[in-house]
């Protein structure tokens, strides 16, 4: 009853109701942009996680010189390994695309049509047309949405393929062009992917290519991303000397440990606004125990005990604490579920593109949020804001009495 009404300012304490305020809205801006920040950089991490192991599975099998000539045997034992569940031929190469001529690099990916129209990132991305057009033999291909953006390029129009290792002559190798029909084109959300990505049918890639019957590599997807390395060491040892067995982490270790260091940068940096937060509780709980010094001396003689005392301030600090982590909990989710409205809005205000695909891989803000760092920062925030209240508490229950009320 007391730090209830403790926390309604008295007379002449306007200024200590005011620090208090400024104290609950550091703490609620503090718990909000911890709850944004985590979230938004665990969902950064979880989309450009699920979009490239998507497109590139868990690890690649790859032959040397880009050959993978007995593809079928090497496939079926990678199948045959425990842990793998998918295995897939695949041909990957980097190659120039034409259209009326503008000239961009891509990259030729060349894909069995079934296992094309079952990846969920290119078949449940499509922008236009329709995959149910790619056919061997038909000169037809699916293409990213920047690429085609940049080709000026659309469905139903050619975009020619130029291979560099063509045909051999007196004079010299003439690089091989094909023309193909663009039937469908796709976005991933990986900005890399969707401005260079041409997919093909198999067959098609292999006769680009020159490559008659081989394959480029086998991509492997198994039942744990974390354990690949593992699964795929015994096969790593049985193709020594004829291929190459690269896992996601090795591929992309340093793209994952630069998310990682950042976050945790980010999770130390944002805690210091808390911190600064619980310093005003601090400092206006000791204005608080300085204005209430003589109600302290009266509860004091009535009987209150030192613990009693402690227990009041303690509880109006942390009561604060509470009411700016439930203030921020609101602010932080209404945050993430406004945030690409509110990045859009950014942008059109200040005429500049914050959030550029071409630097930040995706082309939407992802957010994932976790319980569990929701859990842990709202008891970082209550703790420290209990924390802050145990030298004011303490101050109070050591007043005493008798040298406060003596010229009463």
């Amino acid at each position: 009853m007391v730090a209830r009404r403790y926390l309604m300012p008295g007379q002449g304490e306007g200024f200590i109701f005011l620090v208090a305020g400024i104290s609950l809205v550091a703490v609620a801006l503090g718990v909000a942009a911890l709850i944004a920040v985590m979230s938004v950089m665990n969902g950064f991490r979880a989309e450009l996680f699920d979009r490239i192991l998507g497109l590139n599975g868990h690890a690649v099998v790859q032959g040397y010189g880009g050959r993978l000539e007995n593809w079928p045997q090497v496939m079926a034992d990678t199948k045959a390994l425990p842990g793998v569940t998918q295995a897939l031929p695949l041909i990957e190469q980097p190659l120039m695309g034409s259209v009326g001529g503008r000239v961009e690099g891509v990259i030729v990916r060349g894909m069995r049509l079934a296992d094309i129209r079952a990846n969920p990132e290119i078949a449940g991305n499509i922008r236009g047309g329709t995959l149910d057009a790619l056919a061997p033999g038909a000169n037809t291909v699916a293409i990213g949405a920047r690429l085609a953006e940049q080709l000026g390029v659309r469905v139903g129009e050619q975009i020619s393929l130029i291979n560099p290792a063509g045909q051999s002559t007196p004079f010299g190798t003439v690089p091989r062009i094909v023309a193909y029909t663009v039937v469908a084109v796709f976005e991933v959300g990986v900005y890399d992917y969707d401005k260079a990505f041409v997919v093909m049918p198999l067959e098609d890639a292999q006769t680009l290519l020159r490559l008659d019957d081989a394959v480029g590599m086998i991509e492997v997807v198994t039942d744990n991303p974390d354990r690949a390395k593992a699964i795929l060491e015994p096969l790593r040892q049985k193709l020594a000397g004829i291929a190459v067995v690269n896992d996601w982490q090795a591929s992309n270790s340093a793209l994952f440990s630069a998310l990682v260091v950042e976050q945790t940068v980010m999770f130390w940096v944002l805690s210091i606004i808390i911190i600064v937060a619980v310093f005003n509780i601090l400092s206006s709980l000791i204005m608080l125990v300085r204005a209430k010094t003589r109600d302290i001396a009266i509860l004091r003689t009535m009987g209150a005990s030192r613990a009693a005392m402690m227990r009041i301030f303690m509880t109006v600090g942390t009561l604060i604490g509470a009411a700016g982590v439930a203030v921020g909990l609101v602010l932080g989710f209404t945050l993430l579920t406004f945030r690409q409205s509110i990045v859009d809005g950014v942008s059109r205000l200040t005429g500049t593109n914050i959030w550029d695909p071409s630097v930040r891989y995706l082309t939407l803000l992802p957010a994932k949020t976790d319980p569990m760092e929701v859990v842990g920062i709202v008891i970082l925030a209550v703790l420290l804001s209990f924390l802050a209240t145990l030298y004011p508490a303490w101050k109070a229950a050591s007043t005493d009495p008798v040298t406060v009320l003596r010229y009463e």
